[in-house]
C-alpha cells in the first residue's frame, strides 16, 4: 500500500495559480483593472474603443475574472469616468479654497484645470474625450460629473457675491454656463503644443470673466425682452 502512495505522489499534478506563479493573477481588485484601463487609454485612445481582452491582459488576468469586479466595459468606463471627475473636483475645489485676492477665484480655477491638460492627465483626458466619442452610457456619466461641478461653482458663486457684496443673476445657469465653456475648451486644446497653452489659458479665464460680468450687470439691470 505505502508503495502505491509513494508512486501516486511522484505523479506530477496541476497546481492552483497563486500570487507568486508566473502568469496571470489570482486575485485581483476593481482598482487593478481601473489602472490597466488607464494604462492604456491615451491621447489618441478613447476607453470606448478597449476590447475586454485588451484589458484583461494587461491586467495580467483571464478575460472571466474580469466580470467578477465589472459588469462590462461600459461599467468600467463609467467607474474611470467618476474617478475622473472626483480627482478634478478636489483639485479645483481646493484652488478655489486657496483664491485671495491678487489669485482671483477664476484665475485659480481655470490655472488648475490648464496644469492637469499640461501634465497630460489621462483621468481629466479621459473625462473630456468621452462625453463626445463614448457610448450614451459614457455620455450619461460625464454629465453627471458635470452636474456636481456646476452644482459646487454654483455655491460657491453665491458665497463669492455674499461676501463681495456683488449681484448674482442665476446662479445655476451662472455656474452651467462657466463648466461647459470651460470642458468644452478643453476639449478643443487637449492636443495644442505646449507654446500655445498660457495663451489659450489667459483668452479662457477673460470668457469667465465676461460670463461674471454679465451676471454680475444681469442681477442690477434685469433682463430686457427685445
Amino acid at each position: 500500500m505505502s508503495s502505491i502512495l509513494t508512486a501516486l505522489s511522484d505523479i506530477p499534478v496541476n497546481k492552483p495559480l497563486t500570487a507568486g506563479t508566473p502568469g496571470r493573477k489570482a486575485v485581483i481588485s476593481r482598482d487593478d483593472i481601473i489602472e490597466a484601463a488607464l494604462k492604456l487609454a491615451g491621447p489618441n485612445r478613447s476607453v470606448s474603443s478597449l476590447s475586454l481582452r485588451e484589458v484583461a491582459r494587461e491586467a495580467g488576468i483571464a478575460p472571466n475574472s474580469f466580470y467578477r469586479q465589472f459588469r462590462d466595459m461600459d461599467e468600467l468606463a463609467v467607474a474611470l469616468i467618476e474617478r475622473a471627475g472626483q480627482s478634478l473636483r478636489q483639485i479645483i475645489g481646493e484652488a478655489r479654497k486657496r483664491a485671495r485676492a491678487d489669485r482671483s477665484v477664476v484665475r485659480g480655477s481655470v490655472e488648475a484645470f490648464m496644469e492637469q491638460l499640461r501634465s497630460d492627465d489621462k483621468l481629466l483626458h479621459i473625462l473630456l474625450r468621452e462625453g463626445s466619442v463614448g457610448s450614451d452610457a459614457f455620455k450619461q456619466a460625464v454629465d453627471r460629473q458635470l452636474n456636481y461641478f456646476e452644482e459646487e461653482l454654483r455655491l460657491d458663486l453665491i458665497r463669492l457675491a455674499e461676501l463681495n457684496k456683488t449681484g448674482l443673476f442665476e446662479p445655476a445657469l451662472t455656474a452651467k454656463a462657466i463648466t461647459r465653456l470651460v470642458f468644452a475648451i478643453g476639449a478643443t486644446i487637449m492636443d495644442a503644443p505646449p507654446e500655445k497653452l498660457h495663451e489659450l489659458t489667459e483668452q479662457l479665464v477673460l470668457m469667465v470673466r465676461m460670463i461674471v460680468t454679465g451676471t454680475q450687470t444681469l442681477a442690477v439691470t434685469g433682463v430686457t425682452e427685445r
